[in-house]
């Protein structure tokens, strides 16, 4: 009998993730040796634990990726790609971008792949804004509230903002395709602490099989997603996992690889994040 192995798989609280990890969660597919310990949190705690390297497998921003290069590598699924969508600031103003210069500016993180592709944006225009940190699930209603002039919104918000009366002031996804000719905007990635070494091909294809099988078992990988929708209705949540679960969740293929790059790249020659010389992709 194998010795079994313990691994902890961070991942944020949300229904695209819940619906990506679905199998691991409720032992739908074989793992061999392999168990998973889901640590749920969001997306800033858990760019800053991989900072100190603390857990096996976990999600983190593209942005963060800069900062543990050393420690993590990428795995070839589960990324969040925006194939022209994804992040978005939104106001109780229909500003245009230009009109985001010096406003004070709610931001779900630091490390967040969205922080850092709205410093890009508005750099282009010679505009700067003031960033407060607050926790992704209460930006809208705090703008709402008058505490912040915008907020940069992640996750399901994209898709119910205006039900709160707000305006759409910048798209980073439509933004991004229009710079680059066409790339998805990269948001999320999975990663594997290199310690595990010869097991991480391994590991990376059980990861996928997860993935897959939410997708050829929708219903209830979707039924099972839903108790982290955040009083979503059905059919808005099973859009919104349609947007961030998809082909490039199963792998990126060359296109998502090479906008990971260019993230990066453009980020370090604004001075924005260290050099990443090398991008560790799992291969299996």
């Amino acid at each position: 009998m194998s010795e079994i192995i313990n691994l902890t798989l961070g991942h944020s609280p949300d229904p695209d993730d819940a619906f990506m990890h679905y199998a691991l969660a409720k032992d739908k597919i074989e793992t061999g040796p392999y168990r998973f310990e889901h640590i749920l949190q969001d997306i800033q705690t858990l760019n800053e634990r991989a900072t100190r390297g603390e857990l096996d497998i976990t999600a983190i921003s593209v942005h963060a990726y800069a900062y543990v290069s050393d420690k993590y590598a990428l795995l070839p699924s589960g990324a969040s790609m925006g194939d022209r969508y994804g992040p978005m600031v939104v106001a109780k103003t229909a500003w245009e971008p230009k009109d985001l210069d010096g406003k004070r500016i709610a931001i779900p993180g630091l490390m967040t792949s969205a922080y850092l592709e709205l410093k890009l944006a508005l750099a282009e225009l010679g505009a700067d804004f003031e960033p407060f940190v607050v926790p992704f699930d209460e930006i809208m209603q705090r703008v709402v509230a008058g505490e912040y002039d915008a907020g940069l919104i992640i996750h399901e918000g994209q898709l119910t903002y205006a039900n709160l009366g707000l305006h759409s002031c910048l798209e980073l996804g439509i933004w991004w395709d229009e710079l680059t000719g066409g790339l998805p905007l990269p948001l999320g990635a999975n990663t594997i602490n290199k310690r595990h070494g010869a097991a991480m091909p391994d590991i990376a294809r059980i990861l996928e099989h997860s993935i897959r099988y939410g997708l050829d078992n929708r219903d209830e990988a979707l039924a099972y997603a839903l108790g982290w929708a955040r009083d979503m209705e059905t059919d808005l949540a099973d859009e919104f996992v349609g947007m961030y679960v998809n082909h490039w969740t199963l792998d990126y293929g060359e296109k998502g690889r090479a906008s990971i790059r260019e993230l990066l790249d453009r980020a370090f020659a604004a001075k924005l994040i260290p050099e990443v010389k090398d991008l560790e992709f799992v291969t299996v």
